[in-house]
């Protein structure tokens, strides 16, 4: 349960802080310069050029450093996302760390359309079973700045997922002084969290650092816990001249237990979990015993046979092991003329746990053993388990040389990704929900089946720079070569059918193929400089990506045992202009965008047969064209006349997102002309900031999300209303120091500041309604840090 207790201090804490900021607002000493020669500075926004994008030919967005150690604690990669303007980003809990309640919606495109970098390493598909997404390899506290170019990468980034947006994560490079951070922090919910970063300082021509995280939480909703232990380490070396080399390692390991998402009447209390919850509270339960009202068993002589025990928490958990290596080489060739390359290797695996029914479980027995499978009757509620594992290797190069008014760039990504998916249901010890699993005892078989992604991307850029560099153009290209294959048993036809009522043996393994090319997919901006502080930038970009969810693509059993045939590749044609300027007391940037989407696969939910309810599936459907435009501004203003006082920032996006095709089907869905669901109209962001002291920042922010649809055809009854949330912190001390203790800090963070209690998260459906998650509470962090 959370505690309030701690929540009233902190507010009563902010409170007294924000009151000591008024008492000395008028006491601050003025600003000896000159109005007119201001800039926009902060202990919060300190890197002004690179929060706009500044020189870049498209709309680049970035969070700086100063942004990333404002935020709670422990934050995911993703939940850092919505700071940015063009980025619609709900997550589960304040922190963000529940890896199937993330979605991020930018332009007309959602998370698995979006390519993520961490320090010239791509991440692949951001899939939670089998993928990699970015929160997995990313601490902000070594983080230095977030940057996303909303709709038109480089062509030089590698990624085979992105149909225009990339985002790179970029961490700090190991310090010349030897030296430790560390940073612990508690929080609502049983929150503790501690980072430890250890640094080698420069000894010969190395520097190094090594960290270390390790946080556990209480879930917000229902039983359950969340535990992260999250190493980084980094080896920069001076190979003379402009010449170095990176090594770098992540491991992750994380468990948690699942909660569920809930209907619309779940939320509004019309229907109840078998425990009496409902609302922003419905939630697994603990388990219970057969006495229970409602839980007795079904079938006699089997204890733990009522469906009702799919509620139950002990079965709904997600374990991760992944370890990501990487090594870096620059080589210095000449004046303007640099070569680099990184290989990496990732070696994923892990599993997630689902209940299954013994009703459910007894069926698919029944039909397996008639065939011959080596399976057990079940004992009651069953562990399901869905094994994921692979690894991912691959080698990115780059030739960057600067000739006159001509810069070229030119370079070859390839990368292998091998993956293993297995789901299979097994008893527990005794049948029931707490007991052990017996993995001995497999009650019945359903998927089985490896995939391996080939991609090879070629890419040329030329940098041309007329009018004493206030003109620049740029023209490139990119070629992509992507081959996939598939093979196993795609689902319970392949172990078994049922003709006419009887088991009979299923079609067996299966082998299917894809093979996408697109050797010319360009992209032209241009950029001008009316004057030193203000640009005018324009872009156009073509796109090509593997369609996301493949391998459920190709998990369905078509008539007969065929195969699916292979989906045309995702395309998107982006377009913006804009203007961006760094004045004194403010800095800037506003696009205009048009983004043209064919063939887009959209992930559609649905119940997991047998989970009661408790449990979701994801399948992906070809929905045709979808048309975007709209437009970003992000802008911070900091006015002379409050002498350093305090600064705003404020972020809003327009994004007029819909299909442009039906559905076709012996009787078409219609969905053309009806918004994408998850995407809001309008977005808007802001937040104050006052530095009254220079041992104390405040800060309050807010963010408002409008209407979303829960449904492709946006039918009455399936729109999720706009809210806004607040935010809160407060930084004291920066720069204090104890005896060999310097930099001592201490920050205090709430989330949700007003409590706000709506459904946020949205699991599309094609008809009908979504599923939801909802906002998380009013959550309170306390962080305190220092250095020796």
């Amino acid at each position: 349960m959370q505690n309030f207790s701690s929540v009233r201090r902190a507010a009563l804490l902010l409170s007294c802080c924000i009151g000591a900021v008024s008492s000395h607002a008028w006491a601050q000493e003025p600003d000896t310069e000159d109005a007119g020669t201001i800039t926009v500075t902060g202990r919060r926004i300190s890197q002004s050029a690179e929060a706009i994008g500044e020189d870049k030919v498209s709309n680049v967005v970035a969070i700086t450093r100063e942004a990333l150690l404002s935020a709670p604690s422990g934050i995911s990669g993703l939940k850092m996302l919505e700071q940015l303007p063009g980025f619609n980003v709900q997550t589960d809990g304040a922190l963000g760390l529940y890896e199937f309640g993330n979605s991020v919606q930018t332009r007309a495109f959602n998370l698995d359309q979006i390519g993520f970098v961490v320090d010239g390493i791509p991440t692949g598909r951001s899939d939670a079973f089998g993928g990699s997404p970015v929160f997995r390899y990313v601490d902000n506290e070594n983080l230095g700045v977030v940057e996303a170019a909303v709709g038109a990468g480089d062509v030089g980034l590698p990624s085979y997922s992105t149909l225009g947006p990339v985002v790179q994560y970029n961490s700090i490079a190991p310090q010349d002084e030897m030296g430790l951070f560390v940073s612990q922090s508690f929080g609502d919910f049983g929150m503790k969290r501690t980072f430890i970063r250890a640094s080698t300082g420069r000894v010969g021509p190395f520097k190094a650092y090594v960290s270390r995280t390790k946080l556990n939480s209480d879930l917000w909703r229902g039983p359950g816990s969340v535990d992260r232990e999250h190493w980084e380490g980094q080896i920069h070396a001076d190979l003379g001249g402009d010449s170095w080399a990176r090594f770098k390692f992540v491991s992750n390991d994380f468990f948690d237990y699942d909660s569920p998402t809930i209907s619309r009447g779940q939320y509004n209390c019309t229907v109840k979990s078998v425990a009496g919850a409902c609302g922003r509270d419905f939630a697994y339960i603990e388990n219970v015993p057969n006495t229970t009202p409602g839980f007795a068993p079904t079938t006699a002589g089997v204890y733990y046979s009522n469906a009702n025990y799919a509620q139950v928490y002990n079965l709904a958990i997600n374990v991760r092991k992944d370890k990501l290596y990487g090594a870096t080489f620059h080589a210095g060739i000449a004046d303007g003329v640099w070569a680099e390359s990184t290989l990496y290797w990732e070696d994923k695996g892990g599993y997630g746990v689902s209940p299954d029914t013994y009703s459910n479980s007894l069926t698919r027995y029944n039909a397996e053993v008639a065939v011959g499978l080596p399976v057990t009757r079940p004992k009651g509620i069953e562990f399901g388990r869905s094994g994921v594992g692979g690894d991912r290797y691959g080698i990115t190069t780059k030739l960057h040389w600067e000739m006159g008014a001509n810069t070229v760039e030119a370079g070859v990504w390839a990368e292998v990704d091998k993956y293993h998916r297995t789901q299979a249901r097994y008893n527990t010890v005794d049948g029931a929900p707490d007991s052990a699993p017996n993995l001995n005892e497999l009650v019945y078989l359903r998927r089985d089946y490896r995939s391996k992604r080939d991609t090879m991307q070629i890419f040329l850029k030329d940098t041309l720079k007329l009018a004493d560099e206030r003109l620049v153009l740029d023209f490139g290209f990119k070629g992509l070569m992507l081959d996939y294959r598939y093979n196993g048993y795609r689902d319970f036809d392949d172990y078994y059918r049922m003709v006419g009522g009887v088991a009979r043996p299923g079609y067996g393994q299966s082998i299917n193929t894809a093979h996408y090319k697109d050797m010319f997919l360009p992209m032209a901006g241009l950029l001008y400089k009316i004057d030193e502080r203000t640009q005018v930038f324009a872009s156009y970009a073509e796109n090509m990506a593997l369609p996301k969810g493949m391998d459920d693509i190709y998990s369905v059993i078509r008539p007969g045992g065929l195969r699916v045939p292979q989906p045309d590749a995702e395309r998107s044609q982006n377009m913006e202009i804009g203007i961006r300027t760094n004045q004194g007391q403010l800095y800037a940037s506003l696009a205009g965008f048009y983004t043209k989407f064919k063939n887009r696969i959209q992930s559609i939910t649905t119940i997991l047969p047998g989970s009661g309810g408790a449990a979701t599936e994801t399948f992906y459907q070809n929905v045709g064209r979808v048309r975007s435009y709209g437009a970003e501004f992000s802008g911070t203003y900091k006015p002379s006349f409050l002498n350093g006082l305090a600064y705003g920032n404020l972020n809003v996006t327009y994004n007029n997102a819909k299909f442009q095709d039906d559905i076709p089907a012996a009787t078409p869905i219609l969905i053309a002309d009806k918004y994408i669901p998850d995407s809001a109209k309008w977005i808007v962001s802001g937040g104050v900031t006052i530095e009254p002291a220079s041992w104390l920042v405040a800060n309050i922010s807010g963010k408002y999300t409008g209407k979303r649809w829960s449904t492709f055809t946006n039918q009455a009854g399936s729109s999720v209303p706009g809210f806004t949330v607040f935010n809160a912190y407060v930084d004291i001390g920066d720069g204090w120091s104890f005896g060999p203790v310097k930099s001592v800090k201490a920050r205090f963070n709430i989330d949700n500041l007003f409590d706000k209690d709506r459904l946020s998260y949205i699991s599309s459906s094609v008809t009908g309604d979504g599923f939801f998650r909802p906002l998380s509470p009013r959550t309170f962090q306390f962080t305190i840090s220092g250095e020796i």
